[in-house]
């Protein structure tokens, strides 16, 4: 709901929507809600992702949907799923770790397979329904190191200065009044100011001097998040004379995605300041949609070729971004405007909810792969994937049309500056004995960054193992897949690079994957 000073709090968002840091924030989100590792069941998760030229599976619904041709017999699956996380990180000087567990539901499907017909080319087709798990936005770690060159108050004190915020306007965007849902700060600047954490140096207000600009600060940080990408999918799909096989399917995302963000700076002795510490925590949903198309051709019975395009998913996304600041000030006193230890009215202030809508279109992508066969001993498996990273699209109705012009130009041009397409490769195989199978995949996923930031080579490498075994009328399966990725996160950032720093993560997943189900 808009408050008296809705007018403020758009003016500085559009204020802030050109700045280079949030034009990279949404530049990132594009790349956070396109990625896709690992999904399906556990057979083909098992077999590094491979989906372009292997069928009879129901990974087929949303990977190439051709494979649905291959079904002889209608069956329904499930596909419950554990992951852990690890993470470790380094920052400064300092260094730290953090884990948790998640259960989540990797894949669900049914599929339907008409009678063959023995007289006609065109001998079956199957319709597939599947809900799966495209993405995981679990994630944590922590960090922790002294800092003897910055802390977040100098950010704040530079927004304030670079924006020329007069104490007029900080006064304008906080409301004290309980009765109108105070109190509340309506921008970030605003709520340091009147917890005396930055302070005018004229009438006007700037420029704004931090009420300590020279302690070392021990810094903390710390992130949790939770959510996911999931997808319901339908796909059908027809065999022509046992060796073409066509497929379509229409895809219907759901995104859910919430972290929760802390950064604490601790004064070592510093005659104000105790700590200071920022909090946010961000909601996104989103719903979507997309379209895929395969082709599955079998050049002989040892060896078959395959490929799928998949369009870019369009997506509408609503997030809500709090944040609130506390304070702890030396014996609960801070030297106020005329120089004389005063009681600091607030020692905690949230900052009033900023709401706002967007539409991203994902990259397009593209697979292609072979599969060879060795008799009815098994068969190995290839795919190499095309993702267009760099032709994320952003768009907003959400502001006035010059500020959505100017948001979707900055995004979308940061989007090109930052991301580039990329090739991602997979292998796997599977060996069988009787009613046993035993399958290893390996993934390579390239770093879709067009040039290393914080000298971080963000590839993954995915390793997967698993176990099956399948009768006349059931089949299970047992994967667990390794991965190894590395991120980095900044606090924040200053005109001088040399006088803040960036968290390097390191995160491994590992996940584990059951797949039951039965014929029918």
């Amino acid at each position: 709901m808009l408050s008296k000073h809705s007018i403020t709090s758009l003016a500085l968002f559009a204020a802030l929507s050109a700045s280079s840091v949030t034009k990279a924030q949404y530049a990132a989100d594009a790349l956070r809600y396109s990625e896709i590792n690992q999904t399906g069941t556990a057979r083909f998760q098992a077999l590094g992702g491979n989906h372009a030229s292997i069928g009879g599976d129901a990974s087929s619904i949303f990977g190439n949907p051709a494979g649905l041709g291959f079904y002889s017999r209608s069956e329904i699956a499930f596909s419950p799923a554990v992951t852990a996380l690890n993470s470790s990180t380094r920052y400064i000087t300092g260094s730290g770790t953090d884990s948790k567990a998640n259960f989540n539901v990797a894949h669900a499907s049914m599929v339907f397979t008409s009678q063959p017909g023995f007289q006609r080319k065109w001998k079956r087709s199957s319709l597939g329904i599947s809900f799966s798990r495209q993405q995981s936005f679990q994630g944590i770690y922590n960090f922790s190191s002294r800092n003897d060159k910055s802390a977040y108050l100098d950010k704040v004190i530079e927004d304030a200065n670079n924006q020329k915020l007069t104490v007029s306007q900080l006064e304008t965007d906080f409301e004290s009044n309980v009765s109108n849902g105070g109190p509340i700060a309506y921008s970030l600047p605003a709520a340091y100011y009147q917890m005396y954490l930055i302070n005018p140096t004229s009438a006007s207000g700037p420029p704004y001097n931090p009420l300590d600009r020279n302690s070392a600060v021990d810094q903390f940080g710390s992130y949790d998040a939770t959510g996911a990408n999931t997808q319901w999918n339908v796909a059908y799909a027809g065999n022509y004379n046992d060796k073409l096989y066509i497929g379509g399917s229409v895809g219907f995302s759901r995104i859910r995605y919430e972290y929760d963000r802390l950064f604490e700076d601790r004064y070592v002795s510093s005659p104000e300041l105790i700590a200071v510490q920022q909090g946010e925590n961000l909601k996104v949903t989103g719903n979507g949609i997309n379209l895929a198309f395969g082709l599955i051709y079998k050049i002989n019975p040892l060896v078959q070729l395959g490929g799928s395009l998949t369009s870019p998913t369009f997506t509408a996304i609503r997030e809500t971004f709090n944040q609130n600041v506390s304070a702890q000030y030396v014996d609960n006193l801070v030297t106020g405007s005329e120089g004389t230890l005063i009681t600091p009215d607030y020692t905690n202030l949230a900052v009033a909810p900023n709401d706002f809508e967007y539409r991203l279109a994902s990259p397009w992508r593209g697979s292609v792969g072979a599969t060879f066969f060795v008799n009815d001993n098994g068969f190995i498996t290839g795919t190499v994937d095309y993702v267009g990273y760099g032709g994320m699209r952003v768009r907003t109705n959400f502001l006035n049309s010059a500020d959505n012009a100017d948001f979707k130009a900055n995004t979308n041009a940061e989007i090109g500056d930052t991301y580039k397409s990329v090739a991602n490769f997979r292998l796997g195989g599977e060996y069988r004995v009787n009613r046993l199978r035993a399958r290893l995949g390996i993934a390579y996923l390239s770093d879709p960054y067009r040039s290393g930031i914080d000298d971080i080579d963000r590839s993954k490498m995915l390793f997967s193992a698993g176990l099956g075994v399948r009768t006349g009328r059931f089949f299970a399966d047992l994967t667990g897949t390794y991965t190894s990725y590395k991120s980095a996160f900044t606090p924040y950032t200053l005109s001088d690079v040399e006088e803040y720093s960036s968290a390097e993560i390191t995160t491994k997943p590992v996940n584990v994957v059951l797949t039951a189900g039965f014929f029918f």
